[in-house]
Formats: C-alpha cells, structure tokens, sequence
C-alpha cells in the first residue's frame, strides 16, 4: 500500500453507535459516531495511518428484523443478509458523513471518504449451516417461535430464560469480495467504511454469488478485512 502510511482497520464496538438506555434515534447514533469519528479524523491528522473503519450492526440489525415483523402485513419483509446490507448503508451513512464535515472542518476536504457495502465469502459446507447457534432478532413466546419454525423454516432455541429467538449459523469468513475495489480506495487516500457487521454472507457456486442467512462474527470478518487489504487491525 502507498506511501510508507501504515494501513489500519479499525473496529468500532457498538457503543460507538448506540449507548446503552438509548431508544436508538437517528439523531442518538449520530451523535455518538460524531464523537467517535473525532477520534478518527485524529488518527488522519497525524500524518501516520491510511484508516478502513468496521463496526458492529447488531442493534440496528434487531431493529430492520423487528420492522420485518411489525409490517409484513403491508411491505415484504426482506431476507437476513440484506437487513445487514440495509445496516451497512445506514451507519456508513453516518460515519462517512460526520468524517466529511469533520475533515472540511480541519481543511481537509480533499480527503476522500467512502462506504463499501462489503460481501464477505464463506464455505457453504461449513460446520455452522448444520449447528445454528447466533441469536438474532425479536423474543418470541415458545407458540410463536414454534410457529415461524414450522411455517418459514427458521431454528428457534430458548434463550438465556428470557423467551425464544431465530438462531441462525455463523460461519468463519473466507475473503473479503470486494477487497480490490477497498484496496484501489485506500491507495487513492479515501477513508473507508467497509465489512459492517460482520459483513454480508455469501458463498460462491458456479462462479456466482448468492446471499446467505448468517451472522459472521464481526472480529473474525476484521482481521480477514485487515489481511485483505494489507493493514493491521484493531
């Protein structure tokens, strides 16, 4: 990568994004990403790093699947993976443009700053499709977790006395799809946001992508992010 500038990906927990007690508003999660992201634009000002930020998208996830369910009388509730496609645009959205506003702030317009919707490749044979353990999404009674089990296929397991929930495989992360377009992006001096979440579940057959329900631990899907694009991770 270019310029002797070290490249480093860093993750971003979720109170970055979304505190605890908090209803998760819009003007809430932009707030905290806008403290967060001074903290980057730090890092920029150095002088020292060419920076790939990742985050976490569980809340924001919960919620997409909580409005699924809300309104799947009077809109088509959209599969796992594009829920987390759906949260990579909406907190790249926040984050590249409390980024933008901060760098201009700094005279460093010229920056530019971008958001990948990343595909992550996993084994369609891994362990994890046969032994779903990730919970995601709303509680439900045991009747009704039963029910979606039966009617849509889901795997449904008690969680922790606090009611039922869809629990889905999460398997180990394999490349990073998009991790030329990345590379080409950071060597032009872009900011990137990329690999939210974990990033979206894809496996490859025939030559051909195609969107999986999973969740990729987000960790794992950094430091596959990091050795993709050549950078070090924290």
């Amino acid at each position: 990568m270019d310029g002797g500038k070290q490249v480093v990906v860093v993750a971003l927990g979720g109170n970055a994004i979304l505190q605890p007690g908090q209803k998760g508003t819009f003007d809430e999660q932009m707030k905290n990403v806008h403290v967060t992201c001074e903290q980057l634009v730090q890092m920029v000002e150095s002088g020292q790093y060419r920076v790939v930020v990742t985050h976490g998208n569980g809340p924001q996830v919960g919620n997409l699947l909580l409005q699924n369910e809300a309104g799947k009388e009077v809109a088509a509730p959209m599969p796992l993976f594009v829920c987390g496609a759906e949260s990579q645009g909406l907190i790249g959205l926040m984050i590249q443009q409390n980024l933008a506003n901060l760098l201009a702030e700094k005279g460093k317009a010229d920056i530019p700053v971008a958001t990948v919707v990343t595909q992550v490749v996993v084994d369609k044979n891994d362990q994890a499709f046969t032994n779903p353990t990730k919970p995601v999404g709303p509680f439900y009674s045991e009747e009704d977790a039963k029910a979606l089990e039966s009617e849509k296929g889901y795997n449904v397991r008690e969680d922790a006395g606090r009611g039922w929930r869809r629990v889905v495989p999460s398997p180990d992360p394999i490349e990073i799809f998009e991790k030329a377009a990345i590379r080409q992006l950071v060597d032009a001096r872009a900011l990137v946001v990329a690999s939210g979440g974990g990033g979206i579940p894809v496996v490859k057959e025939n030559g051909k992508l195609t969107g999986v329900d999973a969740v990729i631990d987000k960790d794992l899907a950094g430091e596959r992010l990091a050795v993709d694009v050549g950078a070090s991770f924290s």
